[in-house]
């Protein structure tokens, strides 16, 4: 099997949050996947629909292969680095507040 991949680095999402929206998208074909993001309310989908459009790109400059045989192989949300931040509290203490970020590593195959 051949495989394209894209990965988007440091995207200001919770993992959490975003691997919801990755949830939509495995196990489907490209286009499938495509139109769950596009019809999804979710950020994680708008950011995941931009890595996935990316890794079409690339199976069709580099594989040279229609995006109607592409298949969703591998969606990962991994965790990126936390900025970390803090909210005044009462008394002089300062209660931490993370900032996470996100790594999305989307892999499509040829069918």
């Amino acid at each position: 099997m051949r495989y394209a991949r894209a990965i988007t680095k440091y995207v200001r999402i919770s993992p959490y949050k975003a691997r919801l929206a990755a949830g939509l998208m495995r196990g489907k074909s490209a286009e499938d996947a495509l139109w769950q993001l596009t019809c999804s309310r979710l950020k994680g989908g708008l950011l995941l629909k931009k890595t996935l459009k990316s890794a079409i790109a690339n199976a069709e400059t580099v594989l040279d292969v229609k995006p109607s045989a592409l298949k969703v192989h591998e969606v990962r949300v991994d965790d990126g680095p936390s900025l970390k931040r803090g909210k005044s509290r009462s008394k002089g203490s300062v209660h931490p507040i993370r900032k996470r970020t996100s790594h999305f590593t989307v892999v499509l195959s040829c069918e």
